[in-house]
């Protein structure tokens, strides 16, 4: 009778014949040592030897259907049969000898456990100063400050998880974004996360990393899931000190002539402020509907079609104001021989309510198209 297997090894690879032999070594000595029923699954992209070398050892190769730090661990995971899973990085720069220590936490309560290379060592050439100091603590700022979490190494590569948990994550990023993913649906799902200490190792061969590209698709990633914070909060924020700086300047009187350039600001503001907001819900709905996150708090009310309906009877009204407006600095210019005329107020009062109208409007009108491909079914599956 097959025993049942205790432990899964996932490792993707791209071109790693220097190293993944000691990976796949190192994992036998641990499952021969500690007596564990495990497997090692290399979810692998290489146009090298790493296939071949890999499996002369042990492991269990697959191909992924498309190529992606995310892709690959998706593949694998379809794959995994143990009661817990662990993923590692196949350079050699996680200590595949630590795996019991990620384990252990997981035998007693824990859902997930992170490897964190900042509570333990980072040697000498294994992480670069861009990444060791402001890549890494910045994106793991962010994802604590906007999922409220204490994470320390939200970008470890060397984790554990109960294959249930796993399965309660629905992950789906394809690329390096994957491992915020990870841990944002952890939190989102209320799963036990527990960091224990790792030392990270230099690299044999170099490094395939895109600092800023990658570092980009976390940013894109976590703001994709929580633009509340960092970009709806402070374009209230530019909107609302716009708005007074207009309000002030235009009861104060003489804007033409003493504050022309400061109620230009207040308009920027104010426009540019709404701007952001509209970006920061769309987000959020584009979030919803590719199925991120759930539908909660005002994003239910702006998802209903009765909603967006008040929404473009909404815009409609203000774009109307703005044409009003603009059409008494017309009357104005004709009334005065088509000579200069001091409506500055009026001008850009119409310029900032005709592009705050047509900002909600178009909000409103590609949600709708969001709503849409979500009642069609489309984003069960997104691309």
């Amino acid at each position: 009778m097959e025993k049942d297997i205790e432990v899964t090894v996932i490792i993707p690879t791209l071109n790693e014949e220097i190293s993944i032999s000691q990976c796949v070594s190192k994992i036998l000595t641990v499952f021969r040592d500690h007596g564990l029923e495990g497997e090692i699954i290399v979810s692998d992209s290489s146009s090298d030897r790493t296939p071949e070398i890999a499996a002369s050892l042990g492991a269990r190769v697959i191909r992924p259907e498309k190529r992606g730090y995310g892709a690959a661990y998706l593949a694998g995971f379809r794959h995994a049969r143990g009661k817990y899973v662990v993923i590692g990085d196949g350079d050699d720069t996680y200590d595949f000898h630590q795996i019991p220590a990620l384990i252990e936490p997981l035998k007693h309560g824990a859902d997930m456990v992170i490897g964190s290379r900042f509570n333990g060592r980072i040697l000498p050439g294994a992480m670069t100063p861009l990444h060791r100091y402001i890549g890494n603590p910045v994106l793991t700022w962010m994802v604590n400050v906007l999922f409220h979490a204490d994470f320390s190494d939200v970008h470890s590569g060397f984790r554990a998880i109960r294959r249930e948990a796993l399965e309660r994550l629905d992950l789906r990023s394809p690329g390096m974004e994957f491992a915020s993913e990870m841990l944002v649906r952890a939190r989102q799902k209320g799963l036990v996360v527990k960091e224990v200490p790792i030392t990270y190792y230099p690299r044999q061969a170099p490094s395939k990393l895109h600092s800023f590209a990658d570092g980009w698709r976390h940013v894109r990633f976590v703001l994709l899931l929580n633009p509340l914070p960092f970009i709806a909060i402070p374009g209230a924020v530019f909107a609302l000190v716009g708005f007074t700086l207009m309000i002030l300047f235009a009861l104060k009187g003489q804007v033409a002539t003493s504050h022309l350039h400061s109620f230009i600001l207040g308009a920027f503001l104010l426009c540019g402020g709404v701007q952001i907001v509209v970006i920061g819900v769309l987000m959020k709905i584009y979030s919803v509907t590719h199925r991120y996150e759930e539908r909660a708090g005002i994003i239910v009310w702006i998802m209903n079609y009765h909603s967006l309906e008040r929404l473009l009877f909404a815009g409609g009204l203000v774009l109307v104001l703005g044409f009003l407006s603009g059409v008494s600095v017309i009357i104005a210019w004709v009334q005065s021989g088509f000579g200069q005329i001091a409506e500055i107020v009026n001008a850009v009062a119409a310029l900032c309510l005709g592009t705050i109208g047509l900002q909600i409007i178009f909000m409103a009108i590609f949600t709708s198209m969001m709503l849409l491909r979500e009642e069609n079914g489309d984003a069960k599956n997104p691309a």
